[in-house]
């Protein structure tokens, strides 16, 4: 689905000079889309000669995307981020962890991908020649990956001829913009960490729907900001979209979910996200915004939170969705807070609910409940706001 093509970047005079490389790509998109065969070409820039001790950056730039962006949804902008990992070899081998960021055009459906360039650095240790390839990389869209591996073996794009030196780690010449990404491990806390990420983790869920119980896998994403004793949690989303299956009016869709602790902490974090703030028509994007909510440790240690049970309240009707199995997304170093939540729930943050239960049960409410209920269920099919994406099932339909 989320193959590649770039934007040109100038070398600097340091650089070595780019070959671009092509190879047969496999790439599998999220669950209900079909996998793609097809032709990646990358150009890798870095300098083109270096000493031991060095510290070098290396670019990685898409010329051609393998797909094009499927026919199902539009792709806003910056809502598409790149990672991968570059081979080093010859004179010393590496895995170099590249990385883009979030910055793209508008894509349409059918539209060429149009993916950020990547950059990684690689600290030098050996005299000789170091060849960088590229390998697997992987598409984030709207809290989704693609996943894409050669199936060939890939030729060198660039490179490096290493000479001796005193060992002294300097940076290469070859420039960084500021947009470069950073990324933050969410094990470490370091004195005076204020902000935490979260790994993706995927999490398969069973969920109760109008219509019958049906199953979905969704990325989650748990982040945290400390805030006093207490952390400001934020489920990730990346302001996921499908199109909407049949009408919805404006307040009638709000998801929220139960956050599990664990480690030394015990018992759930409540976060919620807002309503729909607008209509939307039959054919017309989703957007599911981020899950919000404050955690209040009740133990000192460290404390895992992992996605737990996601709720759906959408037109007098509520959607109860279970993981099968879950995973840690954040570990944080937690001091207990009187109230906490240790064996308990931490409710605070968030907004209210509006209509339908959260029991788990298929709320309808009146009359005129059941009447969207039709149209949004039985109709033109059902929908499950799921871990930041809509999964339509439509009867008679395969998705494509």
């Amino acid at each position: 689905m989320l193959c590649s093509a770039g934007v040109l970047l100038g070398m600097s005079a340091g650089s070595a000079e780019a070959a671009e490389v092509s190879y047969a790509t496999h790439c599998v998109p999220p669950a209900g889309i079909d996998p793609v065969d097809g032709t990646t070409k990358v150009e890798i820039t870095a300098p083109a000669t270096a000493k031991v001790g060095d510290t070098v950056d290396v670019v990685w730039k898409f010329t051609q995307a393998a797909a094009k962006n499927p026919d199902i949804i539009d792709l806003p902008a910056n809502s598409v981020q790149p990672s991968g990992t570059l081979k080093a070899s010859g004179a010393q081998t590496a895995d170099i962890a590249m990385q883009g960021p979030r910055e793209n055009p508008a894509i349409p459906k059918g539209g060429a991908m149009v993916l950020s360039d990547m950059k990684g650095a690689l600290k030098l240790t050996t005299v000789g020649e170091v060849k960088l390839t590229p390998d697997a990389y992987t598409v984030n869209a709207m809290s989704t990956d693609t996943k894409c591996t050669p199936t060939e073996t890939v030729q060198p794009s660039a490179t490096i001829q290493v000479s001796a030196g005193d060992g002294t780690p300097t940076k290469s010449s070859t420039p960084t913009k500021s947009s470069s990404p950073t990324v933050t491990s969410s094990a470490s806390h370091g004195t005076g960490q204020t902000d935490f990420t979260g790994k993706e983790v995927q999490i398969p869920y069973k969920c109760q729907t109008p219509l019958g119980p049906k199953s979905a896998t969704s990325p989650v994403q748990i982040n945290a900001k400390k805030n006093g004793g207490s952390f400001d949690l934020t489920v990730q989303f990346k302001k996921s979209v499908m199109d909407s299956p049949a009408p919805i009016p404006k307040g009638s869709v709000k998801p929220s979910m139960d956050i599990t602790l664990g480690g030394a902490d015990k018992g759930t974090v409540h976060v919620e996200g807002p309503t729909n703030s607008s209509d939307i028509k039959t054919g017309d994007p989703i957007a599911i915004p981020d899950l919000t909510g404050t955690y209040k440790p009740g133990a000192s240690g460290k404390s895992t939170l992992s996605p737990g049970v996601l709720t759906v309240k959408a037109l007098g009707t509520t959607t109860t969705c279970t993981p099968t199995k879950t995973e840690v997304s954040l570990t944080l170093d937690t001091s207990g807070q009187p109230g906490g939540a240790s064996g308990g729930s931490s409710t605070s943050g968030g907004t209210s609910s509006s209509g339908g239960s959260g029991s788990g049960g298929l709320a309808e409410t009146g009359a005129s409940d059941h009447g969207a209920l039709k149209a949004l269920g039985l109709v033109s099919g059902t929908a499950i706001l799921l871990g930041g994406a809509v999964f339509t099932f439509l009867p008679g339909r395969r998705t494509r």
